[in-house]
């Protein structure tokens, strides 16, 4: 299974009995930010259902799906089943509801919800996940222009250069596959 992720925010929206849902993938570090964003532009919705999938640092994934008072099981379940089918991760997706005036039920919010989180991922530019790692590596004085000059042909980015009376300390950071060519 390829893991896939987005490294910005896009959107989905789909309408249903006059009830309008506007969905927004994002990069789950933008979660917090953008959930206080649209609570204060969408004063008038309903409800703000959500759902995220997260690798944590012992490979292990934490998600959830918020109903946010939608009837238990009807909207942010469904929404994180997309988020899983879709095999995607460190992502989230916030879904704004207005209500036309008329229940959808159970199965129709169901619909609803994941229909607008599955366009938001259909208008997605997803890209392969990769997992960011760091790692410390020390070159003595002599060997450290040449460390440096093979770092920066992997791609890899240093974080931090501590000089010793030794040499140098370098924390680097990059995908983990790249890391072990180091």
């Amino acid at each position: 299974m390829a893991l896939k992720t987005v490294t910005r925010e896009f959107e989905g929206f789909l309408e249903d009995r006059k009830s309008r849902f506007l969905a927004h993938l994002v990069p789950v570090d933008m979660f917090d930010q953008r959930m206080e964003e649209l609570r204060k532009e969408h004063k008038k919705a309903n409800h703000i259902v959500t759902a995220h999938r997260r690798l944590l640092e012992d490979d292990r994934i934490e998600e959830s799906g918020k109903d946010d008072g939608e009837p238990a099981g009807t909207s942010g379940m469904p929404t994180l089943r997309v988020l899983q089918g879709a095999d995607l991760i460190n992502c989230a997706v916030l879904i704004v509801r207005y209500f036309g005036g008329t229940k959808l039920g159970g199965g129709g919010l169901a619909r609803a919800y994941s229909g607008a989180a599955q366009d938001a991922i259909n208008n997605a530019d997803l890209v392969p996940f990769q997992k960011i790692l760091s790692k410390t590596v020390r070159a003595d004085f002599a060997s450290g222009s040449e460390l440096e000059r093979r770092i920066e042909t992997l791609g890899l980015t240093v974080m931090a250069r501590d000089y010793t009376e030794d040499g140098v300390t370098l924390t680097v950071e990059g995908p983990e596959e790249v890391l072990a060519e180091l």
